[in-house]
């Protein structure tokens, strides 16, 4: 804890230098989606993709889904995942589809604050208009709900939101996401929903003091998760030495069933039953041949 407060008030002070400049840095042109038509079935299946229901919901509460999710507890605090049904006050019933967008893909609350990397906007920022005027009519059809998980707890000086703008300059750009002309349709496919919607980095990659993926060790595996939790290693050539074809992975990303015929963990668990288990046959493929890097979806893969 003292490492990361000592990272933390490190870029504090460089942010300090900034004086009233870095207070009213602009972070990204707002966006202008108001005249789009969504498609809310389409959304569902982003929003079931980008992992929405599974971090947005609490079972465990009682309360309904996407009212807001169980804390995520990490050396910086614990952060609590906020309604999403269109309710006016306690979801996102008061905001525009600009102010979604530019929430999802710029990680920018409708006040214009930053918002904490504990929610994964650096991985949608690739979603264009059309997904997210989708996401969009999605959430609007939710039920509205009056009721939240509660609110963040983050201790001092980790609630000084002004460091995170210089945090976004240095982590907030996300994996690439755009297609390979040298690969194939399956694997690019598999690239977009990898490196982005699905967002398996942010779990799978090992992070410095101040929250940020190392590059150098993306999907090598992380042994420091919110919660002290521990998740392997996703690239192809462990995947390969554990047993995992593109098959059994699709399988897997279905069923949460190993080869070995064990099963997921809870994390991962919660990732198939409120995510990729909902995905069609082709996309669990195409995260596989991509995982596997391979630009079939055969059993050989």
């Amino acid at each position: 804890m003292r490492r990361i407060l000592t990272g933390f008030l490190a870029i504090t002070a460089v942010a300090g230098l900034g004086g009233v400049s870095l207070a009213v840095w602009p972070i990204a042109e707002p966006p202008k989606l108001a005249e789009l038509e969504g498609d809310a079935q389409r959304g569902a299946y982003l929003a079931r993709a980008g992992g929405c229901i599974a971090c947005h919901s609490d079972p465990d509460s009682g309360r309904p889904a996407l009212t807001g999710g169980a804390p995520i507890k990490t050396g910086f605090g614990s952060f609590v995942p906020p309604n999403l049904t269109p309710h006016e006050t306690s979801g996102i019933g008061a905001w525009s589809i600009d102010a979604f967008a530019r929430a999802v893909r710029q990680g920018v609350a409708p006040d214009g604050a930053p918002y904490y990397p504990a929610f994964p906007y650096a991985f949608y920022g690739h979603l264009s208009d059309k997904d997210i005027a989708d996401m969009w009519a999605a959430f609007q059809g939710v039920p509205a709900q009056e009721v939240t998980g509660g609110e963040n707890d983050i201790a001092f000086p980790f609630n000084l939101r002004f460091g995170l703008k210089l945090w976004r300059a240095a982590y907030a750009k996300g994996p690439p996401t755009e297609a390979d002309p040298e690969r194939s349709e399956v694997w690019n496919r598999g690239r977009w929903l990898v490196n982005g919607v699905a967002h398996c980095g942010a779990c799978h990659t090992d992070r410095n003091l101040l929250g940020g993926r190392r590059a150098s060790q993306y999907l090598a595996g992380s042994d420091d998760l919110a919660g002290g939790g521990k998740v392997p290693a996703i690239r192809p050539g462990y995947l390969a030495q554990a047993g995992w074809t593109v098959a059994s992975l699709a399988y897997g990303l279905k069923s949460g069933v190993m080869p070995d015929g064990d099963t997921f963990g809870s994390g991962m668990g919660e990732v198939v039953r409120h995510g990729t288990g909902w995905l069609s046959e082709e996309d669990r493929r195409a995260m596989a041949a991509f995982l596997l890097d391979t630009d079939e979806t055969g059993d050989g893969g």
